[in-house]
């Protein structure tokens, strides 16, 4: 009786007031469930984890750069479009159109909850990551919602506002010359707090630069601050990108480079007079008129003979020739012109003086 007592004292549904061995009432394990249920709940929520994904940085940074470049482009062919205006007419206008731009690229993407056409051609999208944070039903990792209103707007006051009022104001103080001026403290103080704050804002973006290389989420500060992170769109979708296009651009882009570095250093009559025996036979060349300059296809005024060959040239022609190269030749026969002298007369002039 003893056993059977406590047994009876310590099952999970025995009433405080029975003595004896009672069956529970019928309904007793929905009053249990009830109250067991928000319990279950809680910790299935708190069990369960957001699964960490990991969006590449290298896709983050090719649309932000794909972006710029696309900006860049429209504002090529806006500025196409006005050649023929007076010169300089846009370049007074050009923080407001290059806010005009992103503003076009904002409303036709971020605003429609499309992406922006780097992040497209990157398989990204933005995603509200307090909406994750809060808890919800995840699966891949890569579900959410995109941005709020308040949030697509508030990226718009940032982004093309924000750079704007600060491309303006720097202009403007510029101008001005707030940094030259010392009569003026106002002046001076505004454009050292304009200078702190650009130093702050800087020092901000490098320490979010390296947040970002860690962590790969938020790649600037206004991401950061609306909390606005790059997911992939599609899980199965592979970069759009092809680095052919690419790789000739650098290809050529090194190869521009090295002419305009070696061109200049070429002399070109010397170069012309180098490749002229491998263009020309000498016999086409010796059957020209003899009696005109072979440099300027004139009568010489004041005739002079290319020594040792003897053909007749332009004093002037013959001297810049040889001044310009030491070793000028002939353009009949391609012989070295050591001196020369003046036709009919016995006036020598060497060719190094």
């Amino acid at each position: 009786m003893q056993r059977e007592s406590l047994a009876s004292s310590s099952s999970p549904f025995s009433t405080p007031s029975t003595s004896d061995n009672r069956p529970p009432p019928e309904d007793a394990w929905v009053d249990t469930y009830q109250r067991l249920l928000p319990q279950w709940q809680s910790l299935a929520l708190s069990s369960q984890s957001i699964i960490p994904i990991s969006i590449s940085r290298v896709n983050q940074v090719d649309a932000q750069r794909l972006d710029v470049e696309m900006s860049a482009m429209l504002k090529e062919h806006l500025v196409n479009v006005f050649n023929l205006v007076k010169p300089g007419l846009l370049f007074q206008y050009e923080p407001e159109l290059d806010a005009f731009l992103e503003f076009l690229i904002w409303r036709f993407s971020i605003w429609v909850d499309k992406p922006t056409p780097g992040n497209a051609l990157m398989n990204l999208r933005y995603r509200d990551e307090r909406a994750i944070e809060t808890g919800g039903k995840v699966r891949t990792g890569l579900e959410g919602p995109g941005l709020t209103v308040a949030q697509k707007l508030w990226y718009c006051i940032a982004s093309v506002g924000g750079q704007y009022i600060w491309a303006r104001l720097q202009s403007f103080s510029a101008f001005r010359r707030w940094g030259d001026s010392e009569q003026r403290p106002l002046a001076r103080r505004a454009w050292t707090l304009i200078q702190r704050i650009e130093g702050i804002y800087k020092a901000a973006s490098f320490g979010n630069l390296l947040i970002f290389l860690y962590t790969g989420r938020f790649r600037n500060l206004i991401e950061r601050a609306l909390r606005a992170r790059l997911v992939y769109g599609s899980p199965n979708m592979n970069r759009a990108v092809s680095f052919e296009y690419m790789n000739r651009q650098l290809v050529w882009n090194e190869f521009s480079e090295m002419l305009l570095l070696l061109l200049p250093l070429l002399n070109s009559s010397s170069f012309k007079t180098f490749l002229r025996p491998f263009s020309k036979d000498k016999s086409s060349n010796s059957g020209g008129d003899e009696t005109q300059c072979p440099i300027c296809l004139a009568s010489p005024t004041v005739p002079f003979l290319a020594l040792p060959c003897q053909h007749s040239y332009c004093y002037y022609c013959l001297r810049t020739r040889c001044s310009a190269a030491s070793s000028f030749r002939c353009t009949r026969c391609s012989e070295p012109v050591i001196a020369m002298q003046r036709h009919g007369g016995s006036i020598n002039v060497s060719q190094t003086q």
